[in-house]
C-alpha cells in the first residue's frame, strides 16, 4: 500500500472538521476535490472509513483506528523533514574546553550540533593545557569553557557560570609518604588552572615538595595517583573511587574553589557561535556546586 500524504491530509481534515465542506476550505480545495480524495483513499485501504448521511459524518471502526495511524504517518515524516532539511545556518565554530567538564558528553554534544547544522564546519580544542581564555581573547576562538579560580575577592569574572566546584588536594587511598620525605606531586602541563592555583597555594610554605609526574592527558594523571606515585590537585567532583582527598595532611594548605564558566569572543557572535553555545547552556547533567566538607583520608 502505497498511501498518498494528500489523501491523509484530507482524510485528517475531514475527521477534524467534520464534514466536507469545511475540510475543503480548510485546505483551500473544491468539495468535491475532497469527496473525490476520500474515495481513493477508501479505496486504496479497501474498507470505508467514514458513515456517511445527509446530515453528519462519521468514522467507521476502521476509520477510528485508520486516524491514529494517519496522523503518526503524518508527523513521521514531518520530523523525518526536520531532521533532514537542509539549515540555513553556516560557517564555523571553533570552541575550546577543558577535558573535565565534558567528559563524556563532548561526542555527544557535537553529534547533536553536526545533525541540526551540516553545514557548519567544527574546529575543537580539547586539553587541560589549552589556555582557552586567552585564545578568546586573542579570537582564536570563538567561545570556550574555562575552568577558573574562585577567591572571594573575584565574584565578577567574565562569562556564564555552568558548574562551581572546589579544588582538592588527591591522592590513592593506598598513598603513604615516608618519614621526611619530599611530597611527590602530578601536574598538567603549564598552563593549567590546577597547577597554578597548587604552586601558589604552596608558595611560602615549608612543605618540602617536587614535580614527580607531568602529562597532557587526564588518563595520566589519575595513573599516576591510582599507583600511589603522586598526589595531584583535582576539582571535587572529578574524585574516584579509590582516590581520597588529603587536604591539610602532609602541610598541604587548602585550596580554593572554582567555577566552570562559558566565555564568548568580544567580537559579533554569529548564528553558528550563538547555536552552539545555546548547546553547551542546554547541556544536562551538571552538577551544582557542593557545599559538604569533602571526606578525608
Amino acid at each position: 500500500m502505497n498511501l498518498d500524504p494528500a489523501l491523509l491530509h484530507a482524510f485528517i481534515a475531514v475527521t477534524e472538521a467534520g464534514g466536507f465542506t469545511k475540510a475543503a476550505r480548510r485546505l483551500n480545495l473544491t468539495q468535491s476535490a475532497i469527496s473525490h480524495q476520500i474515495r481513493r483513499l477508501e479505496d486504496e485501504v479497501g474498507r470505508p472509513l467514514l458513515y456517511r448521511t445527509t446530515r453528519s459524518l462519521t468514522l467507521t471502526e476502521d476509520g477510528e483506528d485508520f486516524l491514529r495511524y494517519a496522523l503518526q504517518i503524518l508527523e513521521a515524516m514531518q520530523a523525518v523533514t526536520r531532521r533532514f532539511r537542509s539549515s540555513p545556518v553556516v560557517g564555523s565554530v571553533r570552541f575550546g574546553a577543558p577535558d573535565i567538564f565534558m567528559g563524556e558528553r563532548l561526542p555527544l554534544l557535537l553529534t547533536q550540533f553536526s545533525r541540526a547544522y551540516p553545514n557548519v564546519r567544527l574546529d575543537v580544542s580539547v586539553g587541560m593545557s589549552l589556555d582557552s581564555q586567552t585564545m578568546v581573547e586573542a579570537h582564536e576562538l570563538d567561545l570556550a569553557v574555562v575552568l577558573c579560580a574562585r577567591p572571594e575577592t573575584e565574584r565578577d569574572e567574565e562569562g556564564i557560570v555552568l558548574r562551581r566546584t572546589r579544588f582538592v588536594w588527591a591522592a590513592a587511598e593506598s598513598f603513604e609518604l615516608r618519614e621526611g620525605g619530599s611530597l611527590p606531586l602530578a601536574f598538567f602541563p603549564a598552563p593549567c588552572v590546577n597547577r597554578r592555583v597548587a604552586i601558589e597555594a604552596l608558595e611560602g610554605l615549608p612543605v618540602d615538595w617536587h614535580v614527580a609526574f607531568t602529562s597532557s592527558s587526564q588518563s595520566g594523571i589519575r595513573a599516576a595517583v591510582m599507583t600511589g606515585l603522586a598526589i595531584t590537585p583535582l576539582t571535587y567532583d572529578d574524585l574516584e573511587p579509590g582516590i581520597a582527598v588529603v587536604d591539610g595532611r602532609y602541610g598541604l594548605p587548602p585550596l580554593p574553589e572554582a567555577e566552570f564558566r562559558l566565555l564568548w569572543g568580544k567580537g559579533e557572535k554569529t548564528l553558528a557561535v550563538q547555536e552552539f553555545g545555546r548547546l553547551v547552556l542546554d547541556m544536562p547533567g551538571e552538577l551544582p556546586f557542593r557545599t559538604r566538607k569533602p571526606k578525608a583520608a
